[in-house]
């Protein structure tokens, strides 16, 4: 109870009391004077407490709300703190991600330089091995002759025949030769052309290495010549087939000798404008393909 409502109702207590003294005495005005002033003190007794009862509900109701609102702010403080954690990990996620792609960047530009550099390496190789290689003309034979003339080149591969069939023998190899024409006409030298088969037909003796046979065909399509020579020896690997064109080449066959003939051979083919390459199925022979214009 407050001062106030203490104060209310000591006051009350007295002027009841004055009021009952005052009707014992039967003085009327007093017992009215009494009776009003304690009635005033009661109302504001009332007053007193019901004022206390609202500022009792006020600070109840008062304090519920800093209750709500503390609440409140404790839960957006908690939605913020879940928010900015969901962030920062977004965020680590994206750097992860980012750092994953630096390092493939990084990876790729080195695997790119590296691939350069081999490749840059790769033609300086080429063009070293350019400039070493002898030109096609160095590697001609020498001709009698001041120009090419037209020559029969079924006579000219049968003369180098000839000329290495007691080698041939020896090897145990048998040389045909199979055309469907009589001549078939060229224009080129032919001491040239015979060194061409010559040096092709003396690598099969050399490198067949077992008995068997080696068959020359010679054909003409319009307006260029066919030549096929096949034998039966064991062959080569394909990888080192597709050097036995290059000068000083020795193939897993390798025998004494300073590889000229083949390469002469190719100098020989080209310098009239024909083509010529080699195919060996390992275990079924060698086999020489030339192409050559007719004039």
């Amino acid at each position: 109870m407050s001062k106030s409502q203490k104060l209310a109702i000591v006051a009350a207590s007295f002027f009841y009391v004055m009021t009952i003294f005052a009707g014992f005495s039967l003085e009327l005005p007093f017992i009215l004077i009494f009776f009003v002033l304690f009635t005033l003190c009661m109302i504001g007794f009332a007053y007193l407490c019901f004022n206390t009862h609202n500022d009792y509900t006020g600070a109840d109701h008062l304090q519920q709300e800093i209750g709500m609102l503390r609440a409140e702010k404790d839960q957006l403080k908690a939605d913020c703190d879940r928010t900015v954690e969901e962030k920062n990990s977004d965020i680590r996620k994206m750097q992860s991600e980012l750092d994953d792609i630096r390092v493939k960047l990084n990876k790729a530009e080195e695997d790119l330089k590296a691939a350069q550099e081999k490749e840059d390496s790769k033609e300086e190789e080429e063009s070293s091995v350019r400039i070493s290689e002898p030109s096609i003309e160095s590697l001609l034979p020498p001709d009698d002759e001041d120009t090419a003339v037209t020559v029969d080149i079924i006579d000219v591969a049968r003369k180098a025949i000839a000329e290495l069939k007691d080698a041939a023998r020896e090897a145990g190899l048998v040389i045909n030769i199979s055309t469907a024409s009589d001549k078939i006409m060229v224009h080129a030298s032919a001491k040239r052309l015979l060194i061409m088969f010559r040096n092709i037909i003396d690598n099969s003796i050399k490198y067949m290495q077992t008995e068997g046979t080696l068959v020359v065909t010679i054909s003409t399509i319009e307006d260029d010549i066919f030549i096929v020579l096949k034998d039966t020896g064991k062959g080569l690997p394909e990888d080192e087939t597709k050097h036995i064109f290059e000068l000083n080449y020795q193939g897993s066959n390798r025998i004494s000798g300073n590889g000229l003939g083949l390469t002469q051979a190719k100098a020989i083919v080209e310098h009239y404008g024909g083509t010529i390459y080699a195919r060996s199925p390992q275990g079924n022979g060698m086999g020489i393909y030339i192409q050559l214009p007719t004039s």
